[in-house]
């Protein structure tokens, strides 16, 4: 039960929200105090934000609603179902509505839909002094600078000139340009349709707080902050979570995402591993007659054949990182190639030790009772060796192979990998044995 009014606090509305339906919701948040209930709203996704502001009276959505930075603004109205955009957008001042507008003209993943429109600007000519005083009106007026880390230098047709950090400017003497004293040689901008991923490398290779965002004829359009670039982290990071986990990348958060959106994202997956299933028994069928022979062949065989989809799941989950974060790119698949195959030749062996082990331990207690020891552990060795090396490269390849037909690395799941190994492990597995055993 809601506590009387004034005397929820923030903590314990934010620990209930995932639990509360809309309507218990909409009173929590009337119930906290004014600074409690903006850094409430501050703190929640785009898509929380649309919800709450749309089960508020009008005057209560234009208040809120306005309190936002443009491209946050942007982003709740993305987040709104399309028939509530024009209404939100008419609840906004004209500058604002305008600024608004030209970011939603973006795609969400693009440098431009992450974009502040806001920032501080220069004139080259303006003297050190003149350009203080001009961001002191800045900081303090309507439309204020998102942040201040960075002081960009423009031309009159906003062509991007320069950059100078606060420091710098202050540090410089007061009758000195802003020409004479910005860096040009050392600047990095952004193009505004990059997607966000190549954004947030760029952010990870500089070291920087802020980068420029700049059209084909070097207007600069806005900046992306680090803090937008957390959020792009976080959200492409679970987007390949869930791609590596075999399922397609949830929209929504777990727990909100209706059942039957949750049978849609993991079926497809399913459906593909389980024909990928039936390879694998069909495998099996065409021994069945060598397995019933030699019956020791079925007690190793999902030790043999998991060796192998763990090697892969292994090396896949190295590489799609690597690619993620520009450690590897395509032209690197040779060297992946013969680092992966003396890995792969180095833990086959290690698991062929330990395979011996097993088939000796098997054959104090009489198994298997129709094979030669010493020859069946070679073949179970060679078996594990084989399987792990294929595995490994596998893993190690299929994510060259997807990146290269334009797909995303992260599409070689750890289920597609396994499903993948086990069936050529299998083939490994039994003509290694057909050819020792016979």
């Amino acid at each position: 039960m809601l506590q009387p009014a004034g005397e929820i606090r923030l903590p314990e509305l934010a620990d209930a929200w995932w639990l509360l339906d809309q309507p218990d919701r909409i009173a929590g948040f009337r119930l906290l105090e004014p600074g409690d209930a903006e850094e409430f709203f501050f703190d929640l996704t785009s898509s929380d934000q649309a919800e709450l502001l749309l089960a508020l009276t009008p005057a209560e959505r234009r208040l809120w609603l306005r309190l936002l930075p443009p491209d946050d603004a942007a982003d709740l109205i993305q987040e709104a179902p399309e028939e509530d955009r024009p209404g939100l957008l008419g609840l906004l001042d004209e500058a604002t509505r305008r600024e608004v507008t030209a970011l939603l003209a973006y795609e969400e993943d693009e440098a431009g839909g992450l974009m502040s429109s806001r920032f501080a600007r220069v004139r080259p000519d303006m003297t050190a002094d003149e350009a203080i005083s001009y961001l002191r009106k800045q900081a303090q007026g309507r439309t204020n600078a998102e942040t201040l880390y960075y002081i960009y230098v423009l031309d009159s047709a906003q062509r991007l000139l320069g950059v100078l950090s606060f420091r710098e400017l202050f540090a410089a003497p007061g009758n000195r340009t802003v020409r004479e004293i910005m860096r040009v040689e050392d600047m990095v901008t952004v193009p505004e349709e990059m997607d966000q991923e190549a954004v947030a490398r760029l952010f990870a290779e500089y070291d920087v707080l802020a980068l420029p965002v700049v059209d084909d004829q070097g207007r600069m359009k806005g900046i992306v902050t680090v803090d937008d670039i957390v959020d792009v982290v976080e959200e492409e990071a679970t987007e390949d979570i869930h791609k590596y986990g075999g399922l397609e990348a949830l929209d929504e958060p777990y727990l909100r995402i209706g059942f039957f959106d949750l049978v849609r994202k993991r079926a497809p997956w399913l459906v593909i591993l389980f024909f990928g299933g039936m390879l694998t028994a069909t495998a099996v069928g065409r021994f069945e007659d060598f397995v019933t022979t030699i019956k020791g062949l079925a007690v190793f065989m999902p030790l043999v054949i998991a060796s192998g989809g763990n090697s892969g799941s292994q090396a896949s989950t190295l590489v799609i990182r690597a690619m993620t974060v520009g450690e590897v790119r395509l032209r690197d698949w040779w060297r992946v190639v013969r680092r992966e195959l003396g890995v792969g030749l180095v833990l086959g062996l290690l698991l062929a030790v330990l395979g011996i082990g097993r088939v000796w331990v098997a054959s104090l207690i009489g198994q298997p009772d129709n094979a030669d020891t010493i020859l069946f552990a070679v073949t179970i060795a060679a078996a594990l060796v084989g399987v792990v090396v294929f595995g490994t490269l596998v893993g190690s390849m299929l994510p060259f192979i997807l990146r290269r037909l334009g797909f995303d690395p992260a599409s070689a799941s750890a289920p597609l990998v396994a499903t993948l190994v086990d069936v050529s492990g299998l083939l490994i597995y039994f003509w290694v044995a057909s050819w020792l055993l016979t």
